[in-house]
């Protein structure tokens, strides 16, 4: 029985969600700047990947040991990756990046948009340790521009709160989770904040319409659903991903409503994205690879 890469489904929802937007949501998704941050992203992944693989080459190959035979590398280092097929298979990691970053950042120069696909893409080769990258691509994007420009901002309420919406989320994003077995990470996110919300919701005496709103936006709805669950950035072991999950959803309600930031859940992954490499050094655990030949 063949295997579908659960990267293809991760695709083919977001460009739906990206169709959607500019069709009956948020007049601000421009299909010159999806169509800019898609050619950033491939094309610095593509170069990235040949220099990567280009110096790997040339180190192992090098004067350094000259009598030593080079050990062979994983299969998924990404100086492994020589054929043009693998490329192209590497390359929709890249286009998941360029989807995630025009449906939640908004610019108003090409110049910011290109920025953040670069530097997006150019955080998995330079921010690794032991062969694996901690950043969120995406949200490295995002908050480096948020940071260099004043030119980038997010909406997190672009989406609204329609309940087919909701359904139309949870139902894709849940299909691809299964495939990727990364489900318990959502869902310790989800939990956490929303019983945090909940208590909240309680002492303030609000009504629970608040309270769904507050859970049930489309942009957190991605953000838990296709961000939060990068199965190459996050921790590897089961223990781990709950931690993990629930550490954000702490920092991400403490962001939110006592330091009124509307853009907290991409601060609160990007604060503790390096707390990736202790968990994983406290509970070991296999690191997770694609079904199919490509780099991350």
């Amino acid at each position: 029985m063949q295997h579908h890469d659960p990267r293809d489904y991760q695709i083919l929802f977001l460009s739906l969600f990206l169709v959607l937007g500019i069709g009956t949501r948020d007049w601000t998704l421009q299909p010159q700047f999806i169509g800019v941050a898609i050619a950033t992203c491939l094309l610095t992944q593509y170069i990235s990947l040949k220099l990567w693989s280009i110096s790997k080459s040339k180190f192992s190959q090098g004067g350094f040991c000259t009598n030593v035979t080079p050990k062979p590398a994983p299969t998924d280092a990404p100086w492994h990756v020589s054929t043009l097929k693998t490329s192209l298979v590497s390359l929709k990691s890249a286009m998941i990046t360029a989807l995630g970053l025009s449906l939640l950042l908004r610019v108003d120069q090409y110049s910011t948009i290109i920025l953040a696909g670069v530097l997006a893409i150019l955080s998995k080769f330079l921010f690794r340790f032991q062969g694996k990258h901690f950043l969120n691509p995406a949200n490295f994007g995002i908050i480096s521009v948020l940071i260099l420009t004043k030119d980038a901002w997010v909406s997190p309420g672009q989406w609204g709160e329609g309940g087919w919406y909701v359904l139309l989320f949870a139902g894709t994003g849940g299909m691809i989770l299964k495939r990727v077995g990364r489900w318990d990470t959502t869902a310790a996110f989800f939990g956490a904040y929303a019983l945090l919300e909940a208590v909240r919701n309680l002492w303030l005496g609000w009504t629970w319409d608040v309270w769904a709103h507050r859970l049930m936006s489309g942009s957190f709805l991605l953000f838990a659903l296709f961000m939060l669950t990068d199965p190459r950035s996050i921790p590897n072991a089961r223990v781990s991903r709950l931690l993990w999950a629930v550490s954000i959803a702490i920092l991400t309600f403490i962001l939110r409503n006592h330091f009124f930031m509307s853009t907290a859940v991409f601060w609160a992954l990007f604060a503790l994205s390096p707390l990736t490499l202790l968990l994983d050094w406290i509970w070991s655990s296999p690191r997770f690879v694609w079904r199919f030949p490509g780099y991350r």
